[in-house]
Order: C-alpha cells, then structure tokens, then sequence
C-alpha cells in the first residue's frame, strides 16, 4: 500500500469519525447534568449578531460541543485508562490511584497561604473573640496517607503545622493527625467517613474540656451508589462508596437554622437527594455548603446545657459536627468561604463562646478562598 493511499484512508477514516460523532450529536437529545463530574454541561448558545461579533458565540458552541460530544465520559475513560495503564503515568490531571483508593496530588506547600491563614484566625480572634478560648485542628488531606508512600510529591505537613502554631500565638491546637487513616476517607471522594470519626470526635470533645458529654450511641444508616468527586476526575470504573450517616435522639431532636434561607432543616436533609438541586450526596450532611448555620440541641444533658461552639470549618465540618452535638447546647458553623469576615457581627452573636477552627489542609494550602 502506497504512501498515497494510506493518506487517502487516514483522511477518509477521520472525515467519517467527525461526521459520524456530528450526526450522533444532532440525533441525541442533550444532556443537562454530568453525575461523574458533578457539574451542569453547557447547551446550545443562542445566535445573535452582537455574540456572533464579539467571538462569544464561538466560545460558548466549542464548549457545547465538547460537553455534548457522543460517548464523552468514555471517551474520557478510554483516555486515563491510557495514561494510567498503558504511558504508565503516575496521575492524571493530578489523580493519582494508590492501595486500592483514588487521591489528588496538594503539592507544594505555600508557606505564603500557610501565613495568610494564620493571619486570617488572628485577624478574626482580635476582632470578635478576644477573650473567647480558641482552639485550631487541622484535617489532614487523604494525601497525607497515600502520596508519599507511594512515590507521589506530597506537602511538608510538619511545616505547614509549625508555621501555624507559630503564628497563632495564644491559639490551642488540637492534633487529629493520629486518629485518622486512608481507609476512614471515602475511596473516591476527598471527605471522611463519619461513621470511623469516633476517635476523632472524641479527640476534638477532649480537646475542647467537653469530653464529660461526650456519647457514642448511634444508628447508622447508609446510602448506596455514592460516587465522590474523585470518581469523574478519575474517569476510571471504580465501584461507588457507600455513604453512611449516624443518628441518636440527640441528632433526631436537633434543629439547624440557616441564615441565608431563614429556614430551618434537620440535622441529615434526606431532601437533597431527591429535590435535584445536589449533585453531592454528601450533602445529606447539614444540607451542604452554608455561610453560617447554628444548630440547637434542645435535648441537651446536664452537662452540656449552656455550653455554645462557634465552629470556623470547611465541608469536613458538615459531617463532624452532628458528633460533637452531644457535648453542646448550640454550634454555630462558619463558612467564610461564603460569607465575607467583616459582615460576620451582623449574623453571629460573639458572646464567650468556645471557637473552634477546623480545617483541611488544602484549604490553608490555598487560603485565598477564605473571605
């Protein structure tokens, strides 16, 4: 076979590839929502001569076309199995497998969001809890367990903790390093398990003196086909997680009020799931992302009567706080990621509380996104 007709049949091969994924593309109905990648794909742009001029119609038709091109997700599978299995690379897109679990890639440690983080906790002491005990722990990202150990670039977690402690004088630390493990974090989400934070909770509820109201009597109930959000960055066919989440008559009684809806839910919001307004079934805790929310237990015992906790958290927080239910009365859960600090006064009675700071580490590692 000639060189000539080798070209003629790579160019026919290819004319027919896209116009037989064209011609797919106009017979299939789109598409509104992508379940592994958790997000909404983009539509069709209406056409008008002002977009047409201003190049944002062409923007927005190639991003419709990519997010509704046929058989994408396996496409997108068929390229990691590539770069995985067969180039051998050792993540993709910062995905990296190893024992069996699906991680991300938190590399290098920014000493300069380290400090501004710091700068941030004692900015918010100075300003609305001066006298108030405030307590910090960090939730160590599931590369702490994974990368490293396994030939992957990994944070320095010693010096960010160092760089922590040093600028956040008069801030207690409480270290939760030790009680956890890759195997108490979902396989293919970056969040733990709540059901394996009993050491966890425990540590924080010591750390915080409330350890006397501390209980552990729960049902758990589980939740099947959970895929996190490591599981369409991956692109790969793992098996889904099963979620589980824990009740008492603690958590069964307790109300959590949000600010920016006024309304109020339960503890777990099963609505979530079936509403279509999530594509995170981690959600189910504390109904998701909030600015500020404040859960009252009105069943509170004797010794958790009158005791209140401020909780500065990120996601991870949604999940650990129905655990320290017991050892309070009230917990107010903050979000400054959502919520700008110097409106703060205008949502959240600062009265004494005790304040606990509670973050991953990938958020003080990019601490811009604290407002």
């Amino acid at each position: 076979m000639n060189d000539k007709l080798k070209n003629r049949i790579l160019c026919a091969a290819f004319v027919f590839i896209i116009a037989g994924g064209f011609a797919l593309h106009l017979l299939m109905p789109d598409k509104a929502l992508s379940i592994s990648e958790r997000r909404k794909l983009a539509q069709a742009p209406s056409i008008s001569l002002t977009s047409m001029l201003s190049g944002k119609f062409s923007t927005a038709f190639d991003d419709y076309v990519l997010d509704q091109f046929p058989g994408r997700d396996s496409f997108r599978t068929l390229k990691a199995i590539v770069q995985y299995y067969m180039l051998r690379q050792k993540d993709n897109n910062g995905i990296f497998l190893a024992e069996g679990n699906i991680g991300k890639l938190e590399y290098p440690l920014s000493e300069s969001s380290v400090l501004r983080a710091a700068q941030k906790i004692c900015s918010l002491r100075e300003q609305y809890f001066p006298d108030a005990n405030v307590y910090l722990s960090l939730v160590p990202d599931k590369s702490y367990f994974l990368a490293a150990q396994n030939g992957y670039p990994a944070l320095d977690y010693e010096k960010m903790l160092d760089l922590l402690q040093k600028n956040t004088e008069g801030v207690t630390y409480i270290d939760i390093f030790d009680t956890l493990s890759a195997d108490k974090y979902y396989t293919t989400d970056a969040h733990w398990r709540q059901e394996c934070l009993h050491d966890t909770a425990l540590r924080l509820a010591e750390g915080l003196g409330v350890e006397d109201a501390f209980a552990w009597d729960y049902e758990a109930h589980t939740l099947p086909d959970f895929y996190g959000v490591y599981y369409g960055q991956a692109a790969l066919p793992f098996p889904p997680d099963t979620l589980t989440y824990l009740t008492s008559a603690t958590t069964d009684g307790a109300q959590v009020y949000n600010i920016e809806t006024q309304g109020t839910t339960s503890v777990y919001d099963l609505g979530k799931l079936t509403d279509g307004k999530s594509m995170d079934m981690y959600d189910v805790f504390l109904s998701g992302a909030a600015a500020v929310l404040t859960v009252t237990n009105p069943n509170a015992s004797e010794a958790a009567k009158g005791r209140e906790l401020i909780l500065f958290r990120d996601s991870f927080g949604s999940s650990i706080a129905p655990l320290l239910l017991d050892c309070y009365e009230t917990i107010t859960l903050v979000d400054i990621r959502y919520i700008a600090s110097e409106f703060l006064s205008q949502y959240v009675d600062f009265h004494g509380q005790d304040v606990l700071f509670l973050y991953s580490t990938t958020i003080i590692n990019n601490s811009a996104m604290l407002k």
